[in-house]
């Protein structure tokens, strides 16, 4: 499956696919951003499958520096898929992921649906 767009709640989206490269470092996010361009995305739904794994591990600088990313393109990452193994324990990434989802920059979303219903909002 590719990185496609979507329609959600009137808002073009880049779903990317759950197979394609890991993100592990902020020039990982260039072609994801390039694409979103390409498309008139303004959203990029990124599954959890596709980050590196230190990204949920914050110490590791990685999420901060995808997140800078793709806010220096005016695009909105969403990490898709279900955190709660990570967060029960770490209580700093519970944190920072109750707090992205206050704000506009990233939002983490357990599914499609859930996104949908945020950008419904």
């Amino acid at each position: 499956m590719a990185d496609l767009p979507q329609e959600l709640e009137g808002t073009r989206v880049l779903v990317c696919a759950d197979d394609g490269p890991l993100l592990a470092g902020d020039q990982d996010a260039v072609p994801l951003i390039g694409l979103a361009w390409e498309y008139g995305a303004r959203v990029v739904a990124i599954p959890l499958g596709r980050l590196a794994p230190g990204f949920l591990t914050l110490a590791t600088g990685q999420a901060g520096a995808i997140i800078q990313k793709f806010a220096n393109y005016q695009l909105r990452p969403v990490i898709v898929g279900d955190v709660s193994a990570w967060t029960a324990g770490s209580g700093a990434l519970r944190a920072f992921i109750d707090e992205a989802n206050r704000g506009r920059v990233v939002w983490f979303v357990d599914d499609l649906a859930a996104l949908g219903r945020r950008l419904a909002a």
